[in-house]
């Protein structure tokens, strides 16, 4: 259940843009998505010309492009562990980004996300979560004033009846996510099935991540609130980077 929309040339200024950020020295979560792999392909040319980082992948894809570009990489627990560098910063894509208000230039309030079209939804956050600083790629189609897109859960196979009744109880309607080029639903890298779980529009996402995070048999949902700190928006002419 990927994103579509937003031209390619925004999606690359917005990552080409984040990825500025990094500095000399950094451990940096390189997110999954066609934006976040935009500034994976950036550091790789940074890295080429002398810049001394290391990436934290949230996934087998970005792993392997890291790979691609010569990114020295880290695993989770060697970053964050008693020993570890830490994360200086994540750079993660969205599949929607509230902005809280109707398109007016200022700041964004609240800048809840949601994420996991691509299935890594449980890793990003682990990456994200654990990052001194977490900068959103996304292109203007992914902004909306309110969060309204369909809720992904990462759901142990042996959970996912329990996990949709309670999904239904807590007003939504959850949907097996079925693969697209196989037969049978998305598996994703932790071994797990997805439900895509529709709320409508998500008047209050702080709730609901509680409420979804309380479920038994949920590893893990794609409502990200309070993570985010800045958004590079790439357009066609430029990039806006807000404070979230």
């Amino acid at each position: 259940m990927k994103t579509s929309g937003g031209s390619d040339a925004a999606k690359r200024r917005a990552g080409e843009s984040a990825a500025e950020a990094v500095t000399d020295g950094d451990v940096v979560g390189l997110g999954t998505g066609s934006t976040a792999a935009h500034a994976i392909r950036r550091l790789g040319d940074r890295v080429d010309a002398g810049l001394d980082v290391r990436g934290v992948p949230t996934s087998f894809a970005s792993r392997e492009l890291a790979a691609e570009e010569g990114i020295p990489c880290l695993d989770l627990p060697e970053a964050v562990g008693p020993d570890g560098p830490g994360i200086d910063l994540a750079i993660d894509g969205a599949d929607q980004v509230a902005t809280g208000r109707d398109g007016s230039p200022g700041p964004v309030p609240g800048g809840a996300l949601i994420k996991g079209g691509g299935a890594a939804h449980a890793r990003e956050k682990l990456v994200d979560a654990a990052a001194d600083r977490f900068l959103v790629v996304a292109d203007p189609s992914k902004e909306l004033p309110r969060l309204d897109r369909s809720v992904p859960v990462e759901v142990l196979p042996a959970g996912r009846t329990a996990v949709a009744a309670a999904v239904r109880e807590a007003g939504g309607e959850p949907t097996l996510r079925r693969a697209e080029r196989k037969d049978g639903p998305v598996v994703t890298d932790n071994g797990n099935l997805v439900l895509d779980c529709a709320f409508g529009a998500i008047d209050d996402p702080a709730a609901l991540s509680t409420t979804l995070a309380e479920v038994p048999g949920a590893v893990e949902h794609g409502l990200f609130v309070g993570l985010a700190d800045e958004v590079h928006v790439g357009t066609e002419s430029g990039v806006r980077v807000e404070d979230i």
